[in-house]
């Protein structure tokens, strides 16, 4: 399959927006993987960020994250003021949206089922509310794959009728430079990415590298 840059097809889109302000329900994964987007589509939309991540695991982790983009929200200087919608922290919504898929690995399709569950709500939501845009800060991740998280996006573009904004906010050193703004912030940034399995995974390779094993 064709492999899209969806970096250039983000600035596509930005360069033809409209000049009165655009509405962007922005899907947060957590406040390090937001500096660097926010601090890119700032000027562009007028943002709503959407906490939205039953997956992450235990609740106080999920708690400590989402301050930790409540803090992002506070101290980022925006040229107007960036809501946030927050969601009822219900990890039973992420079990049963990877049923049988518990086994698999980091990166599987155990991780692109989450992604579309995420963002589904995130598509929904945007929708209801009258958005014109709905994006992710995922792929700013180097962990998570920008071909599938777009082609998620494009497909719920179509399903609920409300403009998806592609991207892939890892390029142009898009993710070693939220490193250095989360530095700048003094943020908490994880070890991994949210659910337990993520978890016991980032556990097991500890355990190996302590032991001086091969990973």
């Amino acid at each position: 399959m064709e492999r899209i840059n969806y970096q250039r097809e983000m600035e596509n889109i930005l360069r033809i927006l409209p000049d009165n302000q655009t509405k962007l329900l922005l899907h947060c994964c957590c406040g390090p993987c937001s500096t660097q987007v926010l601090s890119v589509l700032k000027k562009y939309f007028d943002i709503t960020l959407y906490f939205y991540n039953p997956n992450i695991y235990p609740r106080e982790e999920y708690e400590k994250r989402l301050k930790e983009l409540i803090k992002v929200q506070s101290i980022f200087s925006f040229e107007k003021e960036v809501k946030r919608m927050d969601s009822v922290y219900d990890d039973r919504l992420y079990f049963e949206a990877v049923k049988g898929l518990e086994s698999k690995g980091e990166g599987s399709e155990r991780c692109l089922q989450c992604y579309a569950f995420r963002m589904e709500e995130v598509a929904k939501r945007a929708k209801e509310k009258g958005f014109d845009y709905f994006t992710t800060t995922l792929s700013i991740s180097p962990y998570k794959n920008a071909q599938e998280l777009n082609r998620i996006g494009e497909h719920l573009e179509k399903k609920y009728g409300v403009n998806y904004l592609y991207s892939d906010f890892k390029k142009k050193e898009g993710y070693k430079e939220s490193i250095r703004l989360s530095s700048e912030y003094q943020l908490y940034r994880q070890e991994y990415c949210g659910c337990v399995f993520s978890l016991q995974e980032a556990g097991r390779i500890k355990e190996r590298k302590q032991n001086g094993k091969e990973i």
